[in-house]
């Protein structure tokens, strides 16, 4: 097996139980591909807040012993038994720091695993390390002065998106097999897409979160791999009622069945185009990506359909900020201390939030969301699964505050918001959403497409998706582990 660090968890399980591979050998080559390619917080990768070897070793070593057990008496082993796991910083673990980059929380310690963490570990996962993101995981991209920037391993130049950016770097880079995520306007998606690795928003409540703030209807916590079968492995895992979270439904660790034959799967499935949801600016590389993979379906026996949404970006920002200025919004301003403390993204966001909440209340933002939902289900009526970009914008400076809009071809957007399509289904946050990779711009950053599924409707979506993974042709992995150490590139500067 070459490059072990970049090597898939399914992959990795199969090699465990047949004793080919060993837990410790795993650990051992995402450790060092981390040593290696990690670098500084200004000019690196820079994906973790902090690492745990010693623990992680102790763990990976256990495992090992586990399989040999295992294939001599034949006793069952847990379902990530011996995978390295990255978590992002906001997931508590007992007794370590949860600061969430920001400076007034710097030192305070978590009580208790969040529940996406317990699971992990119940499933015999090694959490390894933890992930960066922006401060209270507020923006789409990775940078804050308590943990510094974070960078896309692809063009170091670019951010890795965000809030999940560490979660989505590490991946790429073959620092970590597996990544956990969270994702209230797209947070898990627009990582997944600048990263080409795959990214789930569950359904609401499916995947269990940490109250107060979980019961913010437009949040969720879940999964990121580099393959889907991974992405639906960790989704497994974490997934199902939890006593933590009243909102928390469905089994528990039953994995969604993908197809053996992933493209012939999609033969007949009814699936809708819409590149620019409305009104969107999306650049042309990535519309051309988008358009290539309805392409690819619809020759793999799929019928494409195109699908109108009566979506403006405005519209769509509106109704979000009505939201976030009822609850995240009054939350951030509540824990972080002095806001003229805060990064110029955290202070612009709070800024919008609250005179969002001037313009609308509590009762016309449940009015502009259910205009978007309705909307929504009209759209897909008779559709199986909508099919869209993730990002509209082909990469963001990394260490940019973005308190302006990009340009896209000659059209400025008003919000570097408006340049992801994912917040709708934030909106519309009973829909599965599975991100997957499209190709990849001039720029060397990849693009990635969203397939979004009627409300719970989880197998669609990851059907769909291993056709879309099956179907495109995907690069080698960036900073392989038999590769030079990254440098900064400075061709095609992303949009500041």
């Amino acid at each position: 097996m070459s490059d072990l660090a970049h090597l898939d968890a399914v992959t990795a399980l199969r090699a465990f139980r047949s004793l080919q591979l060993s837990p410790v050998e795993l650990l051992d080559a995402v450790t060092a591909q981390a040593e290696r390619v990690n670098g500084d917080r200004e000019t690196g990768v820079n994906a973790f807040t902090e690492t745990f070897a010693g623990e992680a070793r102790a763990l990976a070593e256990k495992a090992a012993t586990a399989y040999l057990n295992a294939a001599r008496d034949g006793t069952p082993t847990a379902p990530l038994l011996g995978v390295p796991v990255a978590t992002k910083e906001k997931h508590t673990l007992a007794g370590r720091r949860i600061e969430q980059g920001l400076a007034a929380h710097a030192g305070r310690i978590s009580g208790a695993d969040h529940p996406v963490v317990e699971r992990v570990r119940q499933a015999g996962g090694v959490v390894h390390a933890r992930t960066t993101s922006p401060e209270f995981s507020c923006a789409t991209v990775t940078h804050s002065p308590m943990w510094g920037v974070t960078r896309n391993p692809w063009n170091l130049s670019a951010t890795p998106g965000g809030s999940s950016g560490g979660a989505g770097a590490a991946l790429a880079a073959g620092m970590t097999t597996l990544a956990t995520a969270s994702d209230i306007a797209g947070s898990t998606r627009v990582p997944a897409a600048f990263t080409g690795t795959v990214g789930y928003k569950a359904p609401y409540g499916r995947i269990p979160g940490l109250l107060p703030l979980s019961a913010d209807w437009y949040r969720g916590d879940g999964p990121m791999g580099r393959t889907v079968a991974d992405t639906a492995l960790l989704a497994a895992v974490l997934s199902g009622r939890h006593p933590a979270d009243h909102a928390s439904w469905g089994p528990h660790g039953v994995p969604v069945e993908l197809p053996e034959d992933p493209v012939a799967a999609v033969r007949g499935v009814r699936v809708g185009l819409s590149v620019r949801l409305g009104d969107f600016a999306v650049d042309a590389e990535v519309a051309d990506a988008t358009l290539d993979v309805a392409a690819r379906l619809e020759q793999a026996g799929a019928t494409v359909v195109p699908v109108d949404l009566p979506w403006t970006p405005a519209r769509v920002m509106r109704t979000v900020f009505a939201h976030f200025g009822q609850i995240l919004g009054p939350a951030m301003e509540r824990e972080c201390g002095d806001v003229a403390s805060l990064a110029p993204y955290a202070q612009r966001f709070i800024a919008d939030a609250r005179r969002a909440a001037q313009r609308d209340g509590l009762v016309e933002s449940l009015a502009l969301d259910a205009a978007l939902q309705g909307e929504l289900a009209t759209a897909m009526a008779e559709v199986d699964v909508l099919l869209c970009p993730t990002n509209a914008v082909t990469a963001l400076a990394a260490d940019g505050d973005h308190l302006d809009g990009p340009n896209v071809g000659d059209r400025h957007l008003d919000h570097y918001w408006e340049g992801h399509l994912t917040s709708p289904f934030n909106v519309a946050n009973r829909c599965p959403v599975l991100a997957v990779p499209s190709g990849a711009a001039g720029n060397g950053v990849p693009t990635g497409v969203q397939v979004v599924g009627h409300p719970l409707d989880e197998a669609g979506v990851f059907r769909v998706g291993a056709a879309v993974e099956a179907l495109v042709p995907r690069a080698r992995w960036p900073l392989a582990s038999d590769g030079d150490a990254p440098s900064l590139r400075a061709d095609r500067t992303p949009s500041r």
